[in-house]
């Protein structure tokens, strides 16, 4: 079992109020990974502090930013969202996302469709697909560790509405990626984070579009 009391004082360190009902769909989303893990291999991290401060909380660090950064109603693409990370915490922490968690292994995608039905979240959905070949237009798209920026930013580049932003989740500076930058890509932002409990860098990589 993930610790509750655990979860709402990392929670509250990243300056976030959660309610009774998002506390206990977090814990019940944990355990259902902890769950499901069994059988499908859906993370490296079997046991519930991993997933707590790993998983849980390291998804719960982008909550503050993305509210700064897009308060309103918006659609969010995660990519390469694996178990769900961090689309399913976005979704059940802001009512107001649509939230796609986008994989290219189906069993991934069913997972993220079991957890918005087994939670009651019609803001998410799972979507089995490549990025490559998925149409349509994002307000936001999202990774955590799915691949090197200037390979994200190419593989989405299609998906992002013109005023969208990119939000790429990454370790350490990625001063090599970032070097790399494919045309029309403008990162405005590299805001650093730091995860309770979890003792390694953290940032968001924010980009946009550049203006043509």
């Amino acid at each position: 079992m993930i610790d509750q009391a655990a979860l709402q004082r990392g929670a509250a360190e990243l300056g976030l109020a959660l309610d009774d009902r998002q506390s206990d769909r977090l814990l019940a989303y944990g355990a259902l990974i902890l769950k499901w893990n069994k059988v499908y291999n859906l993370t490296a991290l079997r046991d519930p502090a991993s997933v707590l401060t790993h998983h849980l909380l390291d998804s719960l660090s982008v909550i503050a930013p993305l509210q700064r950064e897009r308060p309103g109603r918006v659609k969010l693409l995660d990519v390469g969202a694996g178990a769900g990370l961090p689309g399913v915490v976005i979704a059940i922490l802001r009512a107001d996302i649509d939230v796609s968690c986008l994989d290219a292994v189906a069993k991934k995608a069913a997972f993220v469709q079991q957890v918005a039905a087994e939670l009651a979240l019609p803001n998410l959905r799972g979507v089995h697909a490549r990025v490559e070949a998925l149409t349509g237009a994002y307000d936001v798209i999202s990774c955590r560790a799915f691949a090197s920026l200037p390979d994200f930013y190419n593989g989405s580049s299609q998906l992002l509405a013109a005023d969208g932003l990119w939000l790429a989740m990454k370790g350490k500076m990625p001063a090599d990626e970032l070097a790399q930058l494919p045309a029309g890509v403008n990162v405005f932002h590299v805001e650093q984070l730091r995860v309770p409990g979890l003792d390694a860098d953290r940032c968001i990589v924010w980009a946009g579009k550049t203006a043509s």
